[in-house]
């Protein structure tokens, strides 16, 4: 799901304040110089995940292809895209214009 730097910096805000629940984790993933930053990243079942696209230039996308997933919508400079997970397990995922640039979520209980 995309959604505008302007929402997510809300989201920010309002899980910093404290009016999210508790459960709800948002962690950030950065797209930047061809790779996801942190490129592996270890979150809680209900950890809400987010990629931003940090590039001046290039657009990506995320794909946790060995899922069957459907590819993320491209990610233009500045624009975001997130996914909650609700099992644990690893989630191996890469970036479909750039199947080189690769990450992992590992979500744990």
């Amino acid at each position: 799901m995309k959604i505008s730097l302007r929402i997510l910096l809300l989201i920010v805000t309002l899980s910093t304040w404290g009016i999210c629940s508790q459960a709800e984790e948002v962690v950030g993933v950065k797209i930047e110089k061809m790779q996801f930053v942190p490129q592996n990243l270890v979150v809680k079942v209900g950890a809400t995940v987010t990629w931003l696209n940090m590039e001046k230039r290039s657009n990506h996308s995320v794909f946790f292809q060995k899922e069957g997933l459907a590819e993320s919508d491209r990610l233009f400079p500045s624009e975001v895209w997130q996914r909650t997970f609700d099992k644990p397990g690893v989630y191996p995922y890469i970036c479909g214009p750039h199947p080189d640039m690769t990450g992992i979520i590992e979500v744990t209980p």
